[in-house]
């Protein structure tokens, strides 16, 4: 999602991502990824960053060198280091009042939804080049979601907002191809970022819902109301957070659905390869297996609590060297295939996990 913060936000914990429109060829990533880890040094040097090691006594031995390999897996959180972002349908209360069929239409798409579906929805239109359109439409076929009453919503139009990334616009469809299925005159229309959409959606007017998430979205709020510096509402614990969001939803006119248990949160991966020599499937299972590991991200991960000073603090990870790549985007996932890096940034719904 050009020029925001994941997932579209300003969220102060979280990093930049960037969607491009189409992938860049194998190569020329590669010739990128050298061009960068020749400026930064080779593997187990330091960098120049005040934070390229993971502990105070300075540089440890790499025990766990970095292993090639095309295919990616996310470790798991298990000690919920993220804040939880499960998305959710955000629909002007307003609308939902008046409609209450409505919200539980979008909650079977909540039910089906999981982050490997996630990821292969995505998967399907950024890297096999599929429309939304048609893997909404495949989508919702393969679940069984059609509506079993086809005049529940009596040609009444809803208005899906979508952010301007694929993943937004996907969803949005998925709401439409639902909701079209119960009769409804649904339409989705891609809106900006939040802060050109929240709005529209608060006011009922333009558009009556919007793919969310769970945790960005609270804390966008948190801080609308309550000012830059308001204390954090949101934190790995899903049903707090939704608490909290729909409280911070009631004085905005704004009501949520159910989460799904889809998540598009910040994540680290290595390489399948290194995965299964090291035994590994958890941030935990990493920092008992590995010292002195090299990680790679966008520059903010040496100063955001959730990136390396959370690794570190949460974990007990260790690092011989961090190397500033991007957030989550082909240059730190080539890394990872090159084996130039141990672990990466990366995002849980990226369709390239997949």
């Amino acid at each position: 999602m050009p020029d925001e913060l994941h997932p579209a936000t300003t969220l102060e914990s979280t990093m930049y991502r960037t969607r491009t429109s189409r992938p860049l060829p194998r190569l020329a990533l590669a010739a990128g990824v050298l061009l960068v880890l020749g400026a930064c040094g080779s593997p187990g040097s330091s960098s120049g960053s005040p934070s390229d090691t993971g502990s105070a006594s300075g540089a440890v031995a790499a025990s766990c060198a970095p292993v090639p390999g095309n295919d990616l897996v996310v470790l798991a959180d298990d000690q919920h280091l993220q804040t939880v972002d499960n998305i959710v349908p955000a629909v002007n209360a307003a609308t939902a009042a008046a409609d209450p069929g409505l919200v539980p239409l979008l909650d079977t798409v909540s039910a089906a939804l999981d982050t490997d579906k996630l990821v292969a929805l995505n998967k399907a239109v950024d890297v096999d080049r599929k429309s939304s359109e048609d893997v909404a439409a495949q989508f919702v076929a393969d679940e069984g979601l059609a509506a079993a009453d086809a005049s529940a919503g009596a040609g009444r139009p809803i208005a899906i907002g979508a952010a301007d990334f694929a993943e937004s616009k996907t969803l949005g469809t998925i709401y439409a191809e639902v909701l079209t299925s119960a009769g409804y005159d649904a339409t989705v229309t891609t809106i900006g970022n939040r802060e050109a959409y929240l709005p529209a959606l608060e006011d009922g007017s333009q558009i009556q819902v919007v793919p969310e998430y769970v945790g960005t979205l609270a804390e966008f709020l948190n801080k609308g109301q309550n000012g830059a510096d308001a204390t954090p509402v949101a934190s790995g614990d899903l049903d707090g957070t939704v608490a909290a969001l729909t409280q911070l939803g009631q004085a905005t006119g704004l009501v949520f659905g159910t989460p799904s248990a889809a998540q598009d949160q910040n994540a680290f991966a290595v390489t399948k390869a290194f995965a299964d020599e090291h035994h590994v499937t958890t941030l935990t299972d990493l920092a008992a297996a590995c010292d002195g590991l090299i990680l790679g991200a966008g520059p903010e991960c040496t100063e955001r609590p959730f990136c390396q000073p959370g690794l570190e603090d949460v974990y007990g990870l260790t690092f011989s060297e961090f190397r500033s790549l991007d957030a989550g985007g082909p240059l730190t996932k080539e890394a990872l295939r090159q084996g130039a890096i141990t672990l990466g940034l990366v995002f849980s719904s990226d369709g390239a996990l997949g």
